[in-house]
């Protein structure tokens, strides 16, 4: 499907006989695939096999993530798979008024120096002016932050 054919597809659990899909994926051959958790054995092999970029717990703290982030290149040395090829994600939660703007940047500081490349957050609660605050304080500091 993600090719662009219509092959029908008889699987154990589904049955297509014209699968399209609309709009197509943006990436070729097909969409980036992105492994969130931690596990050890399972999961970051699974990320060095064939994930495009894998997703920790921003809350694990980073001296863990250094950890994962270990485990998931000695998974890549073993299947000869590029780590710098492997986008670095974390997952956050933020609460509104809770975290001033440089705390944030000190985060974000932290996490990079850990290697990770990108910060998904999840609002705790909807607050439009934490947002703001991000977008005018924060995104413009790690910005300049060096590429890791």
């Amino acid at each position: 499907m993600w090719s662009g054919g219509t092959a029908a597809y008889d699987g154990s659990h589904l049955h297509l006989t014209e699968p399209v899909v609309r709009p197509a994926p943006l990436g070729k051959p097909h969409p980036s695939i992105l492994i969130g958790g931690g596990g050890e054995k399972k999961t970051l092999r699974l990320v060095a096999q064939y994930g495009d970029a894998c997703n920790l717990f921003a809350g694990s703290g980073t001296q863990e993530i250094r950890h994962k982030l270990d485990v998931l290149r000695r998974h890549c040395d073993s299947l000869g798979r590029d780590y710098d090829a492997i986008e670095r994600t974390v997952l956050g939660q933020l609460r509104g008024g809770r975290q001033p703007a440089q705390e944030l940047i000190a985060t974000c500081r932290k996490l990079s120096q850990a290697g990770i490349q990108h910060y998904i957050v999840s609002l705790m609660e909807p607050d439009l002016s934490l947002l703001e605050t991000i977008g005018r304080e924060v995104v413009p500091t790690i910005a300049d932050f060096p590429e890791v």
